[in-house]
Formats: structure tokens, C-alpha cells, sequence
């Protein structure tokens, strides 16, 4: 899928994906570095509470990664912040759906605990949400860039089936 990228995304559209992205970024850094900051054991199944939530050195750099990847997408802005929004929204909801059976097992190299998973789910929301604000819904105004994009796709669909 292509997207026009020759048209700027709509400004209150932009608005909305940069701070959502942006904010979240923020969270997730700002969890990320403090966390780091305790110098905790790579894959320590249990891990320390910091903010509430249980981590280790991996989460804890993981939270930076995906952090600091939401803060590129909200300078980027546009269509890129809104589907990194969603696609890190979807991991974060898979991650908390996998990690909710991973917790009391060995396997749990994040060292997730049930706030952790419950973060997860509201931050794969919020960041569902955002990223798909103004994107995928119905009643799209007329002049909504997402609209404009389908509306040609679809154009230029038929006009090649009628050749």
C-alpha cells in the first residue's frame, strides 16, 4: 500500500498523532531510563519495581527503543506517526496477551508482572486509538487526506477493470 505522501496529512489529524505518539514516547522513555538508572540483570525473571512496574535490563532498554521510536514518528509526523502509532499499539497488546501466560514461568525474560500487563494493554490502546484518530472510521470529512487517498485508489481501480 502506497500512500500519498505528496499531500500533507490534514493539521488537526497531525496534531493529534504527534502528541499521542509523543507523549507516550515520553512515558515509555522516561520509564526506560529509570529503570535502567537501578542497573538491574539483563533477563532477571523477577526484576525490581520501579514506577509501579516490575523490570529488568531488557525492558528496560526496550522501553527506550519503542520510546524513542515514537518520538522519531512524532517529529516525522504525518502519516509515518500515525502507523507507528498503530503498529505499536498492536504490539503492545500482543506483548500484554503473551506476557499474561508468560508470567509465572520461566520464560518471562521481561520480567512482567500483572501491572505490566495491564500498562501494556492501556498504552496498545491509547496508541491504538491515536494512530487510528481521524484514519479509519466511516463519516471521514471530504477533505480527510485518508479519504482522499481511497477515494483515487478505488478511482483508479475501476478505471483499469473498465479497459
Amino acid at each position: 500500500m502506497d500512500l500519498d505522501t505528496t499531500r500533507s496529512a490534514d493539521p488537526r489529524l497531525a496534531i493529534v498523532h504527534r502528541i499521542g505518539a509523543g507523549l507516550l514516547g515520553l512515558v515509555l522513555v522516561g520509564f526506560g531510563v529509570t529503570s535502567l538508572f537501578v542497573r538491574l540483570p539483563l533477563f532477571d525473571t523477577r526484576g525490581e519495581v520501579v514506577a509501579g512496574l516490575t523490570t529488568n535490563g531488557a525492558l528496560g532498554f526496550l522501553s527506550v527503543a519503542i520510546g524513542s521510536l515514537l518520538l522519531c514518528a512524532m517529529v516525522v509526523g504525518g502519516t509515518y506517526s500515525s502507523t507507528v502509532s498503530v503498529l505499536v499499539g498492536a504490539g503492545f497488546i500482543v506483548s500484554g496477551l503473551v506476557n499474561l501466560f508468560l508470567m509465572d514461568t520461566a520464560n518471562n525474560i521481561l520480567a512482567f508482572s500483572m501491572p505490566n500487563v495491564i500498562f501494556s494493554l492501556v498504552v496498545g490502546i491509547a496508541l491504538l486509538t491515536v494512530g487510528m484518530y481521524g484514519r479509519f472510521t466511516g463519516g471521514l470529512p471530504h477533505d480527510n487526506p485518508y479519504r482522499l487517498y481511497r477515494e483515487r485508489r478505488r478511482d483508479r481501480r475501476l478505471s483499469g477493470a473498465a479497459r
